[in-house]
Order: structure tokens, then C-alpha cells, then sequence
């Protein structure tokens, strides 16, 4: 398997792809309405007046090269280039994010970044998940932010409309301290363990998430007529909470389901949802490279 090669050729093609995308919609915001429950209306209308309220975000692409699914994964080629690059390419266009790095652990992806341009922080191998190596990153970058956006290292078609989406969710939730998007699953990944699936509120706040089909019905089968949630996985957390994650203890659902974001959950915090318009394209093995390729021919994407 070919791995890393850093591509010098421009992002033309991502911002042509991009300009096609389709908008990116909030999924059960009434923000007005909500936040002036929570916080009373004369403060709501003070809080987003202010120019300083998380204001200041940088996104972060966790990439580790040790993965039992799939072993370097961050440097494998997608039509020429590692995914780790194209994932870095289209977080660039994101108009929320006033920073982008890398956080690895590992050498070889580090250099592969520093050679397409890529700011990188060298992280520990002891962290245990993406959250946590956003967290130690975070620690050591010069410059303070307000919100971190974890940025998934194995979705290189990754929207920038979606990046920007879950910012101004978080920002215009004060409420909560976190925030994700989901998308429309598709019937045929309706019982694939690495398809994560997702249930809201009627507010577009996290009830669960799922390695299972959620809701699951007295037929054990698929509802064409239910709008199931496919969790895209990317995420942002208000960064006074990003420092208590790693302090909190590990939770059984959280365990049980190998999610870390339930964590979060059991734990009594609030995670805010967009619903967004987007072809996941996540790469979890090997034999999802070969799709994506395909996927990208078709649309004319390089």
C-alpha cells in the first residue's frame, strides 16, 4: 500500500467541490427561543452582542498511525495524495477556523505535514483518543482559543460548510459545551458497527449515540420511513470543558460502545446537533479507499 507522498498540486479541485456542496442546515435550532429560556432574554441579547463569545477557534486533526482496523492510515494515498493532506486542504476553507493543526504522535505523519505546510504539534502515544490528543495539542499551541474543533483525519471529503456548522451551533449554545454533526443514514450501513448512529431531542440536543441501529424497532428491521441519523463524527468543544474531559473517569456506556463522545453524556453535559446535507465518505479499512477513489473519478474530483 502506497503511503505517504505530500502532494504540491493546489486545492482548486476541494474549493471546486466545495462551491458545489450543498448548504449545511441546523437541525432542531431554534436559537432565539432557547438560549433566552436558559439565560433570560436581555442577557441572550448581551451574550450575542458580545464579539468575545467563543470567538476564537482553531481545528485540530488528531492522526495516529498505530490503528488495529487499519495501520497508517493518515499517509495513505487517495488519487496521489495522503489523506491526511486532503483532510488538512479542505479544513484550510473553513472561514470559522483561525488555525489549523495536526496532532500526532507519530513521526512519519508529522514530517509527511511539515511537508505540504502543515502546522504540527507532537503529541504523547498515552492518549486515548482523538479528544484527548485535541486536549494535550491544545496545551502546547502558543496562541489561546475559546473552541476546538475535532476534525476527523479519515474524512478527506469533509465539508468546510460542516466545519463552520458546528462552530456557530456551539457558539449560539452557551448552554452546552459541545457540539457534532450528523447526516441521513443510508439503509445499507444500517447494521455496520463503524457507521455510528445518533438520536436528538426535539431542541437538537444528543439523547445517545450508537454502534447498534438506534431507534431499533419490535421488527429488527430497517423503517424506510424513519429518518435514521448517521454520526459524521467531527466535533467541537468549548475549551474550558476540553481541560476537564481527560480528568473524567471513564463511563460504562461510553466503554461498552467504544464512544467517547458518551462519555460526555453520561456525564450530565449537553452536546448540541446540526443536520447536515453530506455523503459521508469516512475511511475505516482498507477496501474504503478503493470507494472513495471511485466515488471522487466519478465527480471529477482530484
Amino acid at each position: 500500500m502506497s503511503i505517504c507522498t505530500p502532494s504540491s498540486s493546489s486545492s482548486s479541485s476541494s474549493s471546486e467541490s466545495s462551491s458545489s456542496t450543498k448548504a449545511w442546515i441546523v437541525h432542531g435550532v431554534v436559537v432565539g427561543a432557547a438560549v433566552a429560556v436558559a439565560l433570560g432574554a436581555h442577557a441572550y441579547l448581551k451574550l450575542t452582542r458580545s464579539a468575545k463569545f467563543r470567538s476564537r477557534v482553531v481545528g485540530i486533526i488528531p492522526a495516529r498511525f498505530a490503528s488495529s482496523r487499519f495501520q497508517g492510515k493518515p499517509l495513505v494515498q487517495i488519487l496521489g495524495k495522503p489523506m491526511i493532506q486532503r483532510t488538512w486542504e479542505r479544513a484550510k476553507m473553513a472561514t470559522t477556523l483561525d488555525q489549523v493543526v495536526v496532532a500526532t504522535d507519530d513521526e512519519k505523519i508529522a514530517e509527511c505535514c511539515r511537508g505540504f505546510g502543515a502546522d504540527v504539534i507532537v503529541t504523547s502515544e498515552s492518549c486515548r483518543n482523538g479528544t484527548e490528543r485535541c486536549n494535550e495539542a491544545l496545551q502546547k499551541l502558543e496562541k489561546k482559543y475559546d473552541v476546538v474543533v475535532n476534525i476527523q483525519g479519515d474524512e478527506p471529503l469533509i465539508e468546510p460548510e460542516v466545519i463552520d456548522g458546528i462552530v456557530k451551533a456551539l457558539q449560539a449554545a452557551p448552554d452546552a459545551v459541545f457540539s457534532t454533526a450528523v447526516t441521513s443514514l443510508k439503509p445499507e450501513d444500517a447494521f455496520d458497527p463503524n457507521r455510528v448512529k445518533c438520536v436528538v431531542d426535539t431542541r437538537g440536543y444528543a439523547v445517545y449515540f450508537s454502534r447498534g441501529l438506534i431507534p431499533y424497532n419490535k421488527s429488527g428491521k430497517v423503517n424506510p420511513h424513519f429518518p435514521y441519523l448517521l454520526h459524521l463524527g467531527i466535533q467541537s468543544y468549548d475549551t474550558k470543558f476540553l481541560k476537564i474531559y481527560p480528568e473524567l473517569p471513564p463511563t460504562p456506556l461510553q466503554l461498552e460502545e467504544d464512544l467517547e463522545q458518551l462519555k460526555v453524556l453520561e456525564n450530565g453535559y449537553k452536546m448540541k446537533v446540526i443536520k447536515v446535507d453530506h455523503e459521508a465518505h469516512g475511511v475505516d479499512t482498507p477496501e474504503d479507499v478503493e470507494k472513495i477513489e471511485g466515488f471522487m473519478r466519478e465527480r471529477n474530483l482530484s
